[in-house]
């Protein structure tokens, strides 16, 4: 035993170096940012305002049981509403919106993967929909003729379900599309806090666009409101099209699910053959016991995303404080307004707020890596609203399109030169700022984002 104890030491002695060697290169690493992902715990939204009179919590609770009801086509499936298709690219509102809870984005599992052969549904899954990727809807990009198009592609038709007999549709030739560079793609945007982004008055957006304008301009920053026909300002929507939320979720449930309603009568495909039901799908109910009853859903809708209360921020670290301030600093803030605030709204939860939604709500320019090359009203094809960045801490896929799960990802991803189709980016000089923090003031940043 003696004798064999000099080997064992000159093999152990060795390894233990190197080992300590290694721990020191560790140690002695540069530290290198990075996103510290979806912060797990509670929600923080998904509820409504608080201080809401009785009758308005009624319609709240309403419309939440509604977002989250499944459609058949004819409502003959048990536990499910009417109205589903022709065309469609899910069969229930919250399915699309559910992240963190019903209202926000798209989920961990997408459930578009599973809808394509439910109820014996003949559908293929397109390629740039994966079952761990985000929801996602598919825009034209260009018609045959070279001008801009922007109809949105449903995924998906009722052909071969066992409650759509005789209807027979083609998809879409997504293939052919994708081959020829023709689709864009928008993943749903959070609803939380709507209703106080539809209150901020006009005058207030204007009035922060000219604010610091000067260090604006230093920087590049541009940027303008997507002014509607009726020469309000919209706000909602990933270029600021909409500024209704009546318009925004009667436009929704009948383009994404395909149900008819009061304010969107049209079904989603001219074949009379896959008509199953009387329009509008979605209508009042003569006789039923309470008024959130009798009216249709889009109006429960219109007041459950109203309604909703905005997302929570996690309380200061010493981290996160500092990540605020230097969000500040590089200037993330001029285009993502920490704060604005509602009017005098006719209800009360909205009236004269403050909404800390981390948006200046008008579209900028993002350079030919970001644009979509789908424009709408007066936002271009390489324009976006600046997206609100309450609750982003709990978000996981980001960008219009869900291209990246990585905060750094995303922040890189604003920046791009011009090409000959589009100008550069107005962010460029932001993300060089932020590029030139160290890699402890980054991840600041980065903290202070993930517990918005």
């Amino acid at each position: 035993m003696r004798r064999d104890a000099p080997k064992a030491a000159a093999v152990v002695i060795p390894l233990a170096v190197g080992f300590v060697l290694a721990l020191v290169a560790a140690l002695s690493a540069e530290f290198t940012a990075t996103d510290p992902g979806i912060r797990g715990g509670a929600p923080g939204a998904g509820g409504p305002l608080p201080g809401l009179r009785r009758r308005n919590l009624q319609f709240f609770l309403a419309g939440q049981a509604a977002f989250q009801e499944i459609d058949s086509v004819q409502g003959t499936i048990p536990d499910t509403g009417l109205g589903l298709g022709p065309r469609f690219n899910l069969d229930n509102c919250a399915g699309c919106h559910s992240q963190p809870a019903p209202g926000g984005s798209s989920p961990f599992v997408n459930p578009q993967v599973a809808v394509a052969t439910k109820a014996d549904a003949a559908n293929a899954v397109p390629s740039f929909v994966a079952i761990d990727g985000p929801v996602r809807d598919a825009f034209l990009r260009l018609r045959p003729d070279g001008r801009r198009d922007g109809r949105l592609l449903n995924l998906y038709t009722i052909s071969g379900r066992v409650d759509a007999p005789g209807c027979a549709l083609a998809q879409p030739d997504f293939d052919a599309e994708i081959a020829g560079d023709n689709l864009g793609f928008r993943i749903p945007s959070p609803m939380f806090g709507a209703g106080l982004v539809e209150a901020i008055d006009d005058q207030a957006i204007l009035q922060n666009v000219a604010a610091d304008r000067s260090r604006k301009q230093s920087l590049g920053i541009g940027g303008h409101p997507n002014t509607l026909p009726d020469g309000t300002i919209g706000r909602l929507g990933w270029k600021a099209e909409l500024k209704s939320i009546e318009l925004f979720v009667a436009g929704a449930y009948n383009v994404e699910i395909g149900a008819t309603n009061p304010l969107a009568r049209i079904e989603r495909d001219p074949d009379p053959a896959c008509h199953f039901n009387p329009t509008p799908e979605d209508h009042f109910k003569p006789g039923a016991p309470t008024l959130p009853q009798f009216v249709p859903d889009v109006v429960n809708f219109a007041f459950f995303v109203r309604l909703l209360a905005p997302p929570s921020a996690e309380p200061d670290t010493p981290s996160i404080a500092r990540g605020r301030e230097l969000f500040g600093q590089v200037g993330c803030s001029l285009c993502h307004t920490p704060s604005l605030r509602t009017g005098d709204s006719a209800k009360r939860a909205l009236r004269n707020k403050p909404v800390s939604l981390y948006s200046d709500l008008i579209v900028h320019r993002m350079g030919p890596g970001l644009a979509d090359q789908l424009a709408v009203g007066q936002a271009g094809p390489d324009e976006f609203r600046s997206a609100p960045l309450w609750g982003v801490g709990q978000r996981i896929f980001l960008m219009h399109d869900g291209r990246t799960r990585d905060l750094l990802e995303a922040i890189r991803a604003h920046q791009g030169d011009g090409d000959a189709r589009f100008p550069p980016s107005e962010a460029n000089a932001v993300v060089n700022a932020f590029n030139a923090l160290s890699e402890a003031q980054k991840q600041s940043v980065l903290d202070f984002l993930r517990a918005l």
